[in-house]
């Protein structure tokens, strides 16, 4: 197509050439005898419709559309003035889906920024399928389809819908380390022979220790202000930590989860207390 549509333009610009030193009454005739000549051609077709191949189409578009649409109608031709506009628009059509093709079909690929953080929740969170993982990224305000989070971990080798197991102690640790402290009574005997209580509690994230005094008589009050103590440390470390794990001895008083509870309305640094 493009070979012939060549031809026709290098022929019809010799011809421009040709009727250039022509007079006006020469080309006046030879366009009477180009009109008489198509009139014959209608004659002897009949009903049979001429037949342009997508060069034709191409070079009588691109030649005629620019005429006005009064002139254009009052020009000879085998189509009707319409059929040629609609050559040219099918035409510029054409043109613009050529360059508007991708050169990659399918979707395009989803930002690596979401296929790292995906793979990153993936590996933090072993226990989660493609769903749960999905309703995240919807969380944080990515909109992603879930279809797309199971071709990511597809590609990346992770198994999409892994086996739900029942949570145990250790994956909730392991997963909230770094809000977690740990607090309970060591007991020791001096060299006097003196039975002491040690307050200690500890920052799972970090192993930090803090020990909040010792005494051999722990009682309500001295738990409660060694709670107040915890809590000034937290803030002053800067901790994250929102729960406490503490067994059911009754040296802890209500009052220790109570001064607990306070600090974690207004602050982020503690919160209530988790009897293990």
């Amino acid at each position: 197509m493009l070979l012939r549509l060549a031809y026709l333009a290098v022929t019809n610009a010799f011809t421009v050439l040709r009727l250039l030193p022509t007079s006006n009454r020469d080309k006046d005739v030879e366009i009477l005898a180009l009109r008489h000549q198509i009139t014959v051609l209608e004659r002897q077709l009949g009903k049979d419709k001429v037949r342009f191949d997508a060069s034709d189409r191409a070079f009588l578009a691109a030649l005629l559309h620019r005429l006005p649409r009064d002139v254009l109608r009052r020009v000879r031709l085998l189509v009707r003035p319409d059929t040629v506009l609609r050559w040219h628009r099918d035409l510029l059509t054409r043109r613009h889906a050529a360059v508007s093709r991708p050169k990659r079909p399918g979707r395009p690929r989803t930002v690596h920024s979401v296929r790292t953080l995906v793979l990153r929740l993936a590996r933090e969170n072993p226990s989660w399928g493609y769903r749960q993982l999905h309703g995240e990224l919807l969380v944080l305000g990515i909109k992603v389809a879930a279809s797309t989070v199971w071709e990511i971990l597809q590609d990346a080798g992770n198994d999409p819908a892994p086996e739900r197991a029942a949570s145990t102690w250790a994956d909730f640790l392991h997963s909230q380390a770094d809000a977690l402290l740990a607090c309970d009574f060591l007991e020791t005997v001096t060299l006097t022979g003196a039975r002491m209580y040690v307050f200690a509690v500890i920052e799972h994230t970090s192993r930090r220790i803090h020990i909040l005094g010792a005494t051999p008589h722990p009682t309500t009050a001295w738990v409660a202000q060694a709670a107040k103590h915890l809590v000034m440390d937290l803030e002053d470390t800067g901790s994250r930590a929102r729960y406490t794990i503490r067994d059911r001895d009754g040296k802890f008083p209500e009052m220790f989860d109570t001064v607990l509870a306070d600090a974690a309305s207004t602050s982020c640094s503690a919160a209530s207390a988790c009897r293990a």
